[in-house]
């Protein structure tokens, strides 16, 4: 047992040598009977079992409402919803673990709290899985989502499981297929050609995020192609500027992350530029063609344009190709070729002029003709699917120019502000200047000018000169460009929902009438599976064929099904009316319970699911399903505060000789310290890593549940790291949280056992005090402490670092007689005990039956809410300490608190006394001990210390030596 001359470091009170033995008796005592090898696994069972019983009763304090009107007394705490993969893995065990412990902090506030769950049940991982095993991907699911029901149940959560839908069933996406129809009715669903990523094992259109980096479907494997299909598109782009200009309003006090907002804004893409005109001539015969528009954002390069690019799809192009054969043969060619491919196809006889020699006073400069390409690279999508060719400036221009134009020089017309605006404006080296700076010699008479400046006069130059007869209309005009595209929804699969279309030959695409809602999905005749190579609803004719609901002629249905995205940008609105049978919401309680107050989930989300939902939720706040759009400094946005969760990653081991990763049955880890390669014998790399079945550190939460216990498992995911970073999963460390736990057993077990009865050595009536407001002061000071990480940082890792410091301080804290340090004890352990609920809800529950001595009428710790702290109280007993920062010859060797000095060793004339009396308190602490002993520091005439100086009140004391 440890020595308790002096209290564990995370205390603020030095022990008096009058109570050091009454204090070691007692707590010698305390843990020779307080049980140090608690079941946790038990205390689990016990809880949930009683848990499950309350929930049948209206009295269930998990349960707590408040009956209030104010909004302000509602919480709407919500983790992304989980697609049903049957197995719940670490990641899950993180999210779910926040939002829990914010859902019930929440309600021991008093809120009225929604925490609800549901799946996201659509989608290709289930389709593959269904295909893979033969199996109806329905009935897939809804195994997998019995498996993970069982798994969240045994992590302790509380879930509002009578909100609980999933998104494949009929309820639930005939209210997709309704918000679809209200888009339609508004012209923000449309059909047009688009060219997209298209793979040609499966036959199906995939999102860009389902391609891989070498442009392969993450579904088959294929090599994915380029294809125009007609497709069902979202308007986004009608919310634009709302999209942009609301993310201000969400980066006030925090609401969400800076890195989420800005990669939002880089989605949006908001670019301000100028729109160019290029002129095209055939160069044999002199014959013009329809000149070309360019964006650009770097007018101050135009005197560095080599050549121009165009779209595959660009009308030039396409027209041209009808002649070309090669051409046709390229752009055949081009749907194959990686998304970064350099590939050209030169546009034979086809020459640009650059608009920039209208006001060139070196014509001969910038008179050359430009080459003209198609160029793969160049998005159709983009500005207007044509590109001037900057290689000086511009690396994927210059990459594009070497490969098609081999060693030829560039022109370089900006360097750096620091650099030569007069140098040469050929570069044959591989530097390219991509940045602003001040443009060279090369450019005419705007050498010498910076970048900016020189746009708007190159700019303001042409605008003046368009307005002359010969430049036949404008030159440039200043412009906007935007990266965000309409959102394309339409997936040739099975496994998704049903896209509420007729397409009739006499009246085109017609909707189906909402009183006809669901188009339900239908179901796979016996003995009939998924198989790959297209979508089978064009093969169920009895579904497929039907009648036209305006002519009433024979019709067939549409054959897309949504982009699961659909689902998942509007879930949260159902969630606040589970049960509307006619509507996906109403509007009573999307102003009761929207926007989300607290929503929790991935980094890796960032951008699309957050994007759609909230393009989903700013129209519905212009229908009579949420008119109000959670109020005027709201804008609709859906969610008021988002936390993004960094990954786990677990640890891994890898050949150092070969790379290749190991397995856990080729590490001999009977030291966890020193891994050894079973086969070698020599020691591998250790890292940490995303966890991944092929890099074989997956961790089961089950298994560490199963070993730990789910409050120890869940308070572990919490220290281990802050919320929104990468948590390296070192499940050795757990042991730490079984200690702590452990601690605040001890304290629990000393708060029911400690007497009032004089002990044998008994404290003045100013220790007592002093050991009271000690107590009080660490109490008041982690309930502050703790609650902010709940209210508002959000930081639950120093959470639990504050909590253990509490417990440390409980744990050693030295006995004594007076009735108002026990009390004082007694509602710390309180205290601590309804901090921690949240975190290890049946631990918590156990302590509270055990303080509370009879476990019939102990009633739950969440009916027993949140302590609160006192703001005057803390700023009283705060005061009853400083810091005193001890020197040694002028040399800081510590800090430590001491008390404030009383005003009256203050006044000068009592100087010496207070020198003495900080001398005292340094030298009754811990570390002032080891310093006199260590230094052999003496005092007095026949002592090593020449002098002490005492400065600022007693902050500052310097022994010299």
């Amino acid at each position: 047992m440890r020595a308790l001359t002096a209290i564990a470091a995370g205390s603020r009170w030095s022990l008096r040598p009058s109570l050091r033995l009454s204090a070691y008796n007692h707590l010698r005592r305390a843990a020779s009977t307080a049980n140090d090898r608690l079941n946790f696994q038990t205390i689990d069972t016990k809880w949930r079992k009683r848990w499950a019983e309350s929930s049948k009763k209206t009295s269930d304090p998990q349960l707590r409402r408040v009956d209030s009107g104010d909004p302000k007394d509602k919480a709407y705490v919500l983790p992304m919803f989980p697609y049903p993969s049957g197995t719940l893995h670490l990641g899950h065990l993180r999210v779910y673990t926040i939002s829990d412990v914010l859902s019930r902090y929440k309600r021991m506030k008093g809120y009225d709290v929604i925490h609800p769950m549901g799946w996201d049940s659509f989608g290709l991982p289930a389709e593959n899985a269904a295909i893979e095993h033969g199996v109806d991907p329905a009935e897939w699911t809804v195994t997998n989502i019995g498996k993970m029901k069982e798994q969240l149940e045994i992590m302790n959560g509380h879930w509002d499981w009578d909100r609980e839908f999933m998104t494949c069933d009929p309820s639930f996406y005939k209210h997709t297929q309704r918000i679809f129809l209200l888009l339609h009715e508004r012209g923000l669903a449309y059909q047009a050609e688009s060219l997209v990523n298209w793979d040609p094992v499966e036959c199906t259109v995939l999102a860009n995020e389902q391609v891989d980096a070498e442009g392969r479907s993450w579904r088959s494997g294929a090599k994915v192609e380029k294809l125009r299909l007609k497709q069902w598109f979202l308007r986004l782009t009608e919310f634009k500027e709302a999209l942009l200009n609301d993310l201000d309003s969400l980066a006030e006090g925090d609401r969400w992350p800076e890195r989420v907002l800005s990669m939002q804004r880089n989605w949006v893409g908001k670019s301000t530029g100028t729109k160019l005109r290029f002129d095209l001539e055939v160069s044999s015969t002199g014959k013009e063609l329809p000149s070309v528009d360019v964006f650009t954002t770097r007018a101050d390069t135009l005197y560095g344009v080599q050549y121009v690019a165009l779209s595959l799809r660009h009308p030039i192009v396409q027209e041209m190709a009808k002649e070309q054969p090669e051409l046709q043969d390229f752009i055949d060619k081009a749907s194959k070729f990686s998304p970064d491919s350099k590939a050209g196809f030169r546009l034979p006889g086809i020459e640009a002029s650059n608009p920039v020699r209208y006001i060139s006073s070196d014509a001969h400069s910038v008179a050359l003709p430009l080459p003209v390409y198609a160029a793969p690279y160049v998005l159709e999508e983009y500005g207007t699917g044509a590109v001037m060719g900057v290689p000086g400036h511009d690396s994927r221009d210059y990459a594009f120019w070497r490969e098609n134009e081999g060693n030829q020089a560039i022109r370089v017309v900006v360097t750096p502000s620091s650099g030569n605006s007069l140098a040469s404006t050929d570069n044959e080296g591989d530097q390219v200047f991509v940045h602003k700076g001040v443009l060279t010699a090369g450019s005419d008479r705007f050498a010498g000018i910076a970048s900016d400046e020189a746009i708007q006069r190159i700019v303001g130059e042409m605008q003046e000169e368009s307005r002359k007869p010969r430049t036949w209309g404008k030159l440039a005009e200043h412009t906007e460009n935007w990266r965000l595209r309409d959102w394309l929804i339409s997936r040739q699969r099975y496994w998704g929902t049903p896209i509420p279309i007729i397409n009739c030959k006499s009246c085109g695409p017609v909707p189906v009438p909402t009183s006809d809602l669901p188009v339900v999905h239908p179901k796979l005749r016996e003995g009939q599976v998924l198989g790959k190579g297209g979508n089978p609803l064009n093969d169920i004719p009895e579904w497929l064929n039907t009648s036209c609901p305006k002519c009433q002629g024979p019709a067939k249905r549409e054959t897309d099904t949504m982009d699961t995205f659909m689902d998942s940008s509007w879930y949260f609105f159902r969630f606040a009316d589970p049960h509307n049978k006619d509507e996906p919401i109403s509007a009573q309680a999307a102003d009761a319970r929207l926007p989300v107050d607290i929503y929790i989930g991935g980094v890796e989300h960032a951008i699309l699911h957050l994007l759609y939902a909230r393009f989903i939720s700013k129209f519905l706040a212009t229908t009579a399903l949420w008119p109000s759009g959670g109020g005027p400094d709201n804008n609709g946005e859906p969610f008021r505060k988002l936390i993004t969760q960094g990954m786990v990653h677990g640890r891994t081991y890898t050949d150092p000789a070969t790379g290749r990763f190991l397995k856990p049955d080729e590490v001999d880890l009977s030291d966890p310290s020193k891994p050894k390669m079973k086969a070698s014998g020599k020691p591998p790399n250790v890292s940490f890593e995303k966890m991944s079945k092929s890099k074989y550190n997956g961790v089961d939460p089950g298994a560490c549940i199963e070993r730990y216990g789910a409050d120890t498992t869940r308070a572990h995911i919490l220290f281990q790291a802050p919320v929104s970073e990468v948590l390296e999963w070192d499940e050795d460390r757990i042991v730490g949280i079984q200690r702590w736990l452990n601690r605040v057993w001890r304290v629990v077990q000393r708060a029911t056992t400690v007497s009032t009865e004089s002990n044998e050595e008994q404290s003045s009536s100013e220790d007592s005090r002093m050991l009271t407001e000690d107590l009080l002061l660490q109490q008041h000071q982690a309930v502050k402490l703790v609650t902010t990480a709940l209210e508002s940082t959000f930081a639950l890792n120093t959470m639990i670092s504050d909590l253990i410091k509490f417990t440390n301080a409980l744990d050693d804290a030295p006995s004594a007689s007076s009735p108002a340090v026990t009390a004082a004890y007694r509602d710390g352990a309180r205290a601590l005990v309804r901090m921690i609920a949240p975190v290890a809800p049946a631990f918590a529950e156990e302590c509270w039956e055990v303080l509370n001595g009879d476990s019939s009428s102990a009633g739950s710790v969440f009916a027993a809410g949140f302590p609160t702290h006192d703001p005057d109280l803390l700023n009283k007993l705060s005061r009853r300490s400083q810091p005193c920062s001890v020197q040694l010859n002028g040399k800081l060797k510590f800090a430590l608190d001491i008390p404030v000095p009383e005003d009256a060793l203050l006044a000068p004339a009592r100087h010496e006394q207070l020198v003495q009396w900080v001398v005292d308190q340094v030298r009754a602490s811990e570390r002032g001990q080891k310093l006199f002993e260590k230094e052999g520091l003496r005092l007095g005439e026949d002592g090593n210390v020449r002098r002490v100086v005492v400065v600022k009140g007693g902050r500052t004391i310097n022994i010299v030596r």
